[in-house]
Order: structure tokens, then sequence, then C-alpha cells
């Protein structure tokens, strides 16, 4: 099973600033908690118990939040000096994990996910990465995502205007040596630079999920989260 995770939280949030404008983006207050709250609390519900915080702007204020509202949770944190990127962070974050497949979420995205299903997927296909999908119609804040029959990921398409399709969730199952065996820079990309880069190098595992799913990072969905997590 998955025990261990990183969340990106390193975000700067400035297409948020006109509602949150002196927080880290998943801390943005949605239904009367941090955003991070509900990441959290949804992860540890799926049998996660070991959390690593990927951290840089404004880091104090989560560590004093995670100090003082999850203070029995086991913990560590991965701070950037400087913004390095998806990639970079991941890197960094990865250094002190402890298991051999680690989990990867995006503070400021709630998609929920049936992480039995994805370890044994990852398992089963003996993934490098798996990635967790969403079906979505008529679209164009996303890029797409192609798949075969064998659950393969073939492609991934710019930003467009999508009809029907998959997105890339930002939920990752990642298998630890086969990410750090690679000489990347400090700052990188993982979308562009690891699941772009090395498609036709290494095994990337589509795990399609229709569950609830919401990215705060826009005014727009920050106030639909309210609205949805009130009932949570």
């Amino acid at each position: 099973m998955i025990k261990e995770c990183i969340i990106l939280a390193g975000g700067l949030g400035t297409r948020l600033r006109s509602e949150v404008s002196d927080l880290p983006k998943c801390m943005a207050p949605v239904a009367g908690k941090p955003f991070l709250h509900w990441v959290i609390n949804y992860a540890i519900q799926q049998g996660v118990t070991r959390f690593i915080f990927s951290l840089g702007y404004l880091h104090e204020k989560i560590e004093d939040y995670i100090a003082t509202d999850y203070p029995t949770l086991d913990t560590k944190f991965s701070v950037e000096k400087e913004p390095l990127g998806t990639g970079g962070a991941i890197n960094l974050a990865i250094q002190l994990c402890k298991e051999e497949n680690v989990l990867v979420l995006n503070g400021d995205t709630l998609f929920e996910v049936n992480n039995k299903v994805l370890f044994d997927t990852h398992i089963k296909q003996d993934a490098d990465c798996s990635l967790v999908l969403k079906p979505m119609v008529d679209f164009d804040r996303y890029g797409s995502v192609t798949i075969n029959e064998n659950e393969e990921i073939v492609s991934f398409e710019e930003k467009k205007q999508v009809e029907k399709g998959l997105i890339n969730g930002g939920v990752y199952l990642i298998k630890k040596d086969a990410f750090v065996k690679i000489d990347f820079p400090n700052k990188f990309s993982f979308e562009k630079d690891f699941l772009e880069t090395y498609l036709n190098e290494l095994k990337f595992i589509a795990v399609v999920n229709d569950g609830y799913f919401i990215d705060i990072g826009i005014p727009e969905d920050f106030k639909k989260a309210n609205e949805d997590l009130k009932n949570k």
C-alpha cells in the first residue's frame, strides 16, 4: 500500500492574489479550513502515514500550521531556497523519502483517488511512474493525455479546446529508483523534462479515475471549492 507522499506546496498563487494575498496558495481558506487540510485528510483516509511537504513561498506559515493542527503527523519539510520548478521540487523532496514507491500530490488540488487501485495497477504494470487521469468534457485549461489499450501513456497534448478527453490530474506514483538515477538539473519541469522527455524510455502507466477533482488555481474554481467542500 501507499504509505508515503510528497505534497507540492511551494506555489506562489499569483492567479489567486485577488482572493488571497498573503498566504501560500495551499493555505487559502476553503470551507473554513486551509485547502491543505482537505488534501492531507483525504490522503490520511487513503492510508498515507508519512508526509514530505515541498515548500518555498512563505514556507513558515505552512510549517506553523502543520505543527499546530497536525502535531502527531509523521512529517518532513523540504524547503526550496529558490524556485526549482515542479521537477526540481520533487527531486529535492524525494531524497527524504523512505519508500520504494512515492505518491506525489499537489497542495492546490484535491483529487479523490483510490490509492489501493493506484498502487495495485502500478505494481502489476511494473511502472516507473503511474499517472492518475481525470475524464473531462469541454475543456481548454488543461492539456490532454492519450493512452493505449494497455493503459500506457502514448502522448501529452498541449492545452487547447477539447470536447472530451483525459487530463493529467496531478497525482503520481513514482518508482523512486527510476527517478533519482536520472541526472536532472537543479531546476526543471516534472511534466516537460521528465514525463514528456522520458515517455519512450520509461514505463508511464495511466490510472483513469472519475472521482471528485478541484484545482483552486483560479478564482472561479477557488469559489467552487468553497461551495463543494462545505458538505464534505
